[in-house]
């Protein structure tokens, strides 16, 4: 028998990677958008959940735009908090594993060193403060969890980084990218074969999951446009350039410790990643 698994935000740059990936493989799934189950609708939670009855629950809906969530805290709070919660206990009401997708604004980004999963949380705005509840509450009424920290994330479906980029090489001749800001991007089918990995294992607990290696917006705007031949003249600026409503973190590149100690295969470079997207896509 196959296994069933439910994954919300299933219309969601990963959410839809992850229903194309898991249904390759094999897995019975149920890909849920807020048409077919609102998350913050806990009686609607606990029916669709119930009636499924799940083997594993891969929770990627969220609220996830950064800016928008300063000025309606209180919705980024009812979605990624308590949704999740919702999620979170009908998951545990049927016996099903839970992957929790979390995110790496949960850090302030002031220190220099990488962060790894034990290092204290401390989030500068609503959309980070709100995800991290969302973990707490993960932590609380669950017993069978993952959570998965991922940061810069791209791939073929939704807006990225990488589709803006490519879109205004073709339209601009200079373009002004932050260079202060550091991290690791993430390609969405990097990250939904390791979320595969770790569902078929009891090896619970909080994995930081990205891509290898790290570098600034804009070293990662010069990487899309290298691999793909367009010349743009690229300046690099600073985050006080381009004032936003929410604070970004200005290193939040990832210690991957939980993959390397739990023994799960080390995800490849970013660079390679990239290269490997531009090709396929």
């Amino acid at each position: 028998m196959s296994q069933k698994v439910l994954i919300t935000g299933a219309k969601g740059q990963l959410g839809k990677e992850l229903v194309e990936l898991f249904t390759e493989k094999g897995f019975e799934v149920y890909g849920f958008g807020r048409d077919k189950m609102d998350i913050t609708n806990q009686a609607q939670v606990q029916e669709m959940i119930g009636f499924v009855k799940p083997n594993i629950v891969i929770h990627s809906a969220a609220h996830t735009q950064v800016d928008l969530a300063e000025s309606e805290p209180e919705q980024a709070f009812l979605i990624n908090a308590y949704g999740t919660r919702n999620v979170a206990v009908a998951a545990e009401a049927v016996g099903a594993k839970l992957v929790y997708v979390s995110t790496d604004y949960v850090f302030d980004g002031t220190t220099d060193e990488p962060y790894n999963e034990f290092s204290p949380t401390s989030p500068l705005g609503v959309y980070g403060k709100s995800k991290l509840a969302g973990e707490q509450f993960v932590r609380d009424f669950h017993s069978k969890f993952f959570i998965v920290r991922t940061s810069w994330v791209y791939g073929k479906h939704g807006s990225n980084f990488v589709k803006t980029m490519l879109k205004l090489g073709e339209e601009k001749k200079e373009l002004s990218v932050v260079s202060d800001q550091i991290g690791c991007p993430t390609y969405t089918l990097d990250l939904a074969h390791a979320i595969l990995e770790l569902v078929d294992t009891q090896k619970y607990g909080v994995y930081h999951i990205s891509n290898g290696g790290s570098c600034s917006w804009y070293e990662f705007a010069k990487a899309i446009f290298e691999e793909v031949g367009i010349n743009i003249d690229l300046v690099p600026c600073t985050t006080a350039d381009f004032p936003r409503p929410a604070a970004r973190p200005a290193n939040s590149v990832f210690e991957h410790m939980s993959i390397k100690l739990n023994n799960f295969t080390s995800i490849r470079h970013w660079r390679e990643a990239l290269s490997s997207f531009l090709k396929n896509n």
